[in-house]
């Protein structure tokens, strides 16, 4: 399923973040070694750190709260005293086969990128379930990803419940 920003902006409204300064990014890229997906990139800097069916936050790297780059810093500590059995497949982190957290939900899911192992991968979305220790990896881009969530497909996080009417979404605010 081919997905693009303009199949999410029908279902979720016009943003109203619209950043345009790419010194955040630039600056979080270079500190962590990578580059995230465009797509990603370009839902965040339109939709700003949000609030979708008031279930899924998404973050960014420019807000004081819902920090992208803090939340990727902080994770592996997030998981320290976890037993091993109840941590997913992959470490944490921004190297080849990495997880870091780019969003979470208020049903105790957070949603990760999957760095890809080399050039022949591909970026992957990965979704844990905190209460049952599940790992949930899907092969798609963000946006593909997203666009099956606002349709209310089980994506490890099923939107209907919050949004039965149509996806929508909330600015968070900032300090």
């Amino acid at each position: 399923m081919k997905a693009t920003f303009d199949d999410l902006r029908e279902l979720l409204g016009e943003p109203r973040f619209l950043w345009t300064d790419p010194q955040p990014w630039t600056s979080l890229e270079r500190d962590l070694g990578i580059q995230f997906p465009e797509d990603y990139r370009t839902f965040v800097d339109a939709y700003g750190a949000v609030l979708i069916n008031n279930q899924l936050t998404v973050f960014h790297p420019a807000t004081v709260w819902y920090n992208l780059g803090e939340a990727i810093r902080e994770e592996p500590g997030n998981w320290a005293d976890f037993p091993e059995e109840d941590l997913p497949p992959h470490p944490f982190g921004t190297g080849p086969g990495e997880l870091f957290p780019w969003g979470s939900s208020a049903s105790g899911e957070a949603v990760y990128f999957r760095v890809p192992r080399d050039d022949s991968d591909q970026w992957a979305i990965g979704v844990i379930e905190h209460d049952e220790s599940g790992y949930y990896e899907y092969a798609m881009t963000f946006n593909e990803w997203m666009l099956a969530y606002l349709k209310g497909e089980e994506m490890a996080i099923c939107s209907r419940n919050f949004a039965p009417d149509r996806p929508f979404f909330s600015e968070l605010s900032q300090p």
